[in-house]
């Protein structure tokens, strides 16, 4: 695959520096892996506050990526509702450049995670369906876990968090082949689409919550 032009790639130092980077991956990047991204970024602002969270970076691309596209309206307004913001966003297709950066790939399907492990880069062992990971963190007692009272300490804790889940890989499975699926809402009304955010919002929410160490109910909106 080719180096994405100055700028498209993924900023900073990349994996294995003082940030953890999460890349969460669909097929357009107009849809799913938008919503993700923003909704990830949104809870760990209300999380973890602007200091605290500075050290993960948050972006997405999809398989077929439309380069350059806007997130479809849809997308849009469901990120509107929940209080995301949409500004700034443009379409990426999946690059070895995002993969080699990213500390953990969260896929919206099976079919995705495969495509990312097959690019290589040793990206097995910290790539999953967002389901996936969600199941595997649930199994994580979070008292095993480094403290994120710091910048640097979310990044531990993170790092920490995705070592214990390839661990626990392969023992347990899902209870269905549909159960780490998150379906493609491109095309469907509105309807669909908030159906999908919701989705998804209840598969990030145990994920966010082993991350930052803060649940959601202490969440405050005054960060």
């Amino acid at each position: 695959m080719t180096t994405p032009p100055e700028g498209r790639g993924i900023p900073g130092p990349g994996r294995g520096s003082g940030v953890f980077r999460i890349l969460h991956v669909s097929t357009g990047n107009v849809c799913r892996s938008p919503i993700t991204e923003r909704l990830t970024r949104h809870a760990l602002r209300l999380r973890l506050g602007a200091e605290l969270s500075s050290g993960v970076v948050v972006e997405s691309a999809g398989t077929w990526g439309h380069e350059g596209a806007p997130m479809e309206d849809h997308a849009a307004q469901v990120l509107h509702e929940q209080g995301a913001e949409t500004e700034g966003f443009t379409g990426r297709e999946l690059l070895d450049e995002h993969v080699i950066r990213a500390d953990l790939v969260l896929t919206a399907t099976r079919d995705h995670r495969a495509q990312v492990v097959s690019m290589g880069h040793s990206a097995g062992l910290r790539t999953f369906t967002l389901k996936e990971f969600t199941r595997l963190v649930k199994a994580i007692d979070a008292a095993t876990l480094p403290p994120a009272g710091t910048a640097e300490g979310v990044v531990e804790r993170s790092r920490a968090l995705v070592q214990a889940a390839a661990a626990l890989r392969g023992w347990l499975l899902a209870p269905s082949p549909d159960a780490d699926e998150i379906y493609d809402p491109y095309g469907a009304p509105i309807p669909y689409f908030r159906s999908v955010g919701e989705e998804i919002i209840e598969a990030l929410d145990p994920v966010l919550t082993a991350l930052t160490g803060v649940p959601p109910e202490l969440i405050t909106e005054c960060r």
